[in-house]
């Protein structure tokens, strides 16, 4: 029964990576190792982030239920460092517009899907007791990989010269959304007390709405 729960879990969590890959065209260009690339980028600014929270953002110790706004918009601020990293991998790389937004969204999304939920998942999907809380990692893996590619869009619309100006404010504030999209959630889930179902209903709408404003700018 646990072996089953894990299989569920780890099918629902990484085979819409395999099947976006496929049918995106990337595996028609040999893109595997670009994605690798991007991967490796995702783990080095993933590495100076740590480093850079740890050296100016100290664990915050307030009082129980305190909620540091300041700190904790400051900290989401760094996100910027991802959208840095997704320009570099873009422009790392020749080819369509597409070509380029996927093999990035693909590295980044994937190695995030691996260092942050493979072993979770591993260990807790295994267990003895069934728990809600790996179907809803499996599910938030998926909306990750939506996120990614909204946000990998956006970036390289906004890298664009020839970008109508009408547009640039739109873009502007998507990219602003796609930085402090889990700063929201955590703000959400704060005032209103919001449940994990509901967490997730909610970031997958969050991530939705960005996804459409991205296709439609």
């Amino acid at each position: 029964m646990t072996l089953f729960h894990f299989g569920n879990c780890f099918a629902l969590a990484y085979f819409p990576y395999f099947i976006t890959y496929k049918c995106s065209g990337l595996s028609e260009y040999n893109a595997f190792w670009r994605c690798v690339q991007a991967g490796a980028m995702y783990l080095f600014v993933q590495l100076c982030k740590m480093l850079f929270l740890a050296t100016f953002f100290p664990t915050w110790e307030g009082g129980v239920g305190a909620y540091d706004f300041v700190g904790e918009f400051m900290k989401a601020t760094v996100d910027l460092a991802d959208l840095l990293g997704l320009h570099l991998v873009m422009s790392r790389n020749a080819g369509k517009g597409e070509y380029k937004i996927m093999v990035a969204a693909m590295g980044w999304a994937t190695a995030e899907l691996v260092m942050s939920r493979c072993l979770p998942l591993w260990v807790g999907a295994r267990g003895i007791e069934f728990d809600w809380k790996y179907i809803q990692m499996s599910f938030d893996s998926n909306i990750s990989l939506v996120h990614y590619i909204a946000t990998a869009s956006v970036v390289w619309m906004f890298t664009r010269y020839d970008l109508p100006k009408s547009f640039r404010l739109p873009v502007t504030v998507l990219l602003a959304l796609c930085v402090y999209k889990a700063f929201l959630m955590e703000l959400f889930v704060h005032v209103f007390l919001l449940g994990s179902w509901t967490v997730l209903l909610v970031k997958a709408v969050l991530t939705g709405a960005i996804s459409l404003n991205a296709v439609h700018s």
